[in-house]
């Protein structure tokens, strides 16, 4: 999940429940917690304002449900319009890392937070890849323009 946060402190469709973060762990998988306000504050307890502890709540969750190995940043700066305060670009991403070993986080896992963990999944996926062209030709099926006319992969259409 490149874009997501964890659905039981934000209850946002895009957020991951608790049955799939564990399916995540169980495939190996990693979520990455974006940096979208209406995904890390919403519902009844949103407060007024969003800030780093937001983030921090949400990637402290999915560590203690999926594992530490299955969490990882996914910020989106470049399809939101709302970003926490305290994390309005990269710069500001001691910030969040601050927090965390605040919170008790070792460096080993803010490193698997800050690319470790999404790494291995890249480096798998590279392998499942090179295992597959030695065992079938690509997909190259056309999808018919009507059926993607009106989605977008951006949170906030520009």
């Amino acid at each position: 999940f490149s874009h997501s946060s964890a659905y039981a402190l934000c209850d946002h469709h895009r957020n991951v429940p608790d049955d799939v973060l564990r399916r995540v762990k169980d495939n190996k998988g990693v979520v990455m917690v974006a940096f979208y306000n209406p995904y890390v504050n919403c519902g009844p307890n949103k407060t007024a304002v969003t800030n780093v502890s937001h983030v921090a709540d949400h990637c402290d969750y999915i560590r203690r449900v999926a594992g530490e190995d299955h969490v990882g940043i996914g910020a989106d700066y470049d399809g939101v319009n709302e970003v926490p305060e305290g994390l309005e670009d990269v710069s500001k991403y001691p910030n969040l890392i601050e927090e965390l070993v605040a919170r008790g986080w070792t460096d080993e896992q803010i490193k698997k937070l800050l690319g470790l963990n999404i790494m291995r999944v890249m480096d798998k996926v590279a392998e499942v890849g090179e295992t597959l062209s030695r065992t079938m030709e690509p997909l190259d099926d056309i999808i018919p323009e009507q059926d993607v006319a009106n989605q977008t992969c951006r949170t906030v259409r520009v």
